[in-house]
């Protein structure tokens, strides 16, 4: 393992939205001056809780909070939940948020910590910046020619570009006349390829066709006419959590793990390896971290084991922001014959 892998077509799980008790929430529902409005975005009432889950959200986009973890405690059926998933939707997409359960810990296969740790780098995003070479211009026309006879002979093709400058014309392989006829580009669309993968995308349609009498739906998307040169340099970036870069290298077929779901326990080296390459990206100005939010509910399931691994996790350079959420008053600590409140160890209840 030279160099540590990572994909960005991670990304593109689909995910599967079912109804739930929280699947209505989009956000804090607070206005610009982080006041909480009566109902708004699927959030109802805990206005003071909502604020302050706002002030902090805005200190975490900001970069400023870090190795903090933060306490939801009230009965059950009052928010907790619900205040963690309005923040995760607040953050936005690129902000990796990762959920859990405390008694998720002990049904699993592996170790406590290990669980823990894939929850904690799960909450940790990397931000990989690439420079693509691409191809973007307005289709003038397509031309492709089919063979008469089907079989051996290959479809082949030109197709022009221009922008506000220029003019050329492209020779087509047949895998480029696939793609362009799977995007169902034809002339008067705008398009960008890139040179690396030769993916095509639409960008829409150009300003220029807009009087076109064609059967045009209501969602057509209307773009300039690219200026300058055809060929132009881009900066691509994507985002990765640090536990999808763990999964992908930690095997032969990692990959297929992230879709399965059984990741079994990774190594420590493999870890410092990674680690260690994320930081030399971030010293060449490659990559940025991007600390998420972990959320632990019912945290007071958790014992002694787990809070001081939890105590020790926070100190670290790479550390999300926990909030942690529970119901209990003052009850006994899990592992331990002392009582303190919420069922957290006094030492991380100071933190």
């Amino acid at each position: 393992m030279s160099g540590v892998k990572t994909t960005p077509e991670i990304k593109e799980i689909t995910k599967i939205e079912r109804i739930g008790a929280h699947s209505h929430i989009r956000g804090l529902g607070l206005d610009d001056t982080l006041e909480a409005r009566a109902v708004s975005q699927g959030m109802v009432g805990q206005k003071d809780a909502r604020r302050a889950a706002g002030v902090i959200l805005k200190m975490i986009q900001a970069g400023q909070i870090a190795g903090r973890a933060i306490l939801l405690a009230g009965q059950p059926g009052t928010g907790k939940t619900a205040i963690a998933m309005g923040m995760a939707k607040a953050l936005g997409e690129e902000t990796p948020f990762a959920m859990m359960a405390a008694s998720e810990l002990f049904s699993l296969e592996m170790s406590k910590t290990e669980a823990l740790t894939q929850a904690f780098r799960k909450a940790i995003g990397v931000r990989i910046k690439e420079e693509t070479e691409i191809i973007e211009g307005e289709v003038v026309e397509i031309e492709i020619d089919r063979p008469a006879t089907t079989g051996s002979a290959a479809k082949t093709g030109k197709v022009t570009l221009k922008t506000t400058e220029m003019e050329t014309i492209y020779d087509l392989g047949q895998k480029m006349i696939e793609s362009l006829q799977k995007e169902k580009v034809q002339a008067g669309d705008v398009i960008a390829i890139d040179k690396a993968s030769g993916r095509i995308s639409k960008l829409g349609r150009s300003f220029a066709r807009s009087r076109d009498y064609d059967a045009m739906g209501p969602t057509t998307k209307f773009v300039q006419c690219p200026e300058g040169e055809l060929q132009k340099r881009k900066e691509v970036v994507h985002v990765v959590t640090l536990h999808e870069i763990d999964v992908i290298n930690s095997r032969s077929q990692g990959f297929l793990a992230l879709f399965a779901g059984d990741t079994g326990e990774i190594r420590a080296e493999v870890r410092e390896q990674i680690d260690g390459k994320v930081a030399e990206w971030r010293e060449e100005g490659k990559a940025d971290i991007v600390p998420g939010v972990l959320f632990i509910d019912e945290v007071h399931m958790l014992d002694i084991e787990c809070f001081s691994f939890l105590n020790r996790a926070l100190e670290n350079d790479l550390a999300p922001i926990v909030v942690i959420a529970t119901n209990r008053g003052i009850t006994k600590i899990r592992g331990t014959n002392y009582k303190s409140p919420h069922g957290i160890p006094i030492d991380l209840l100071d933190r």
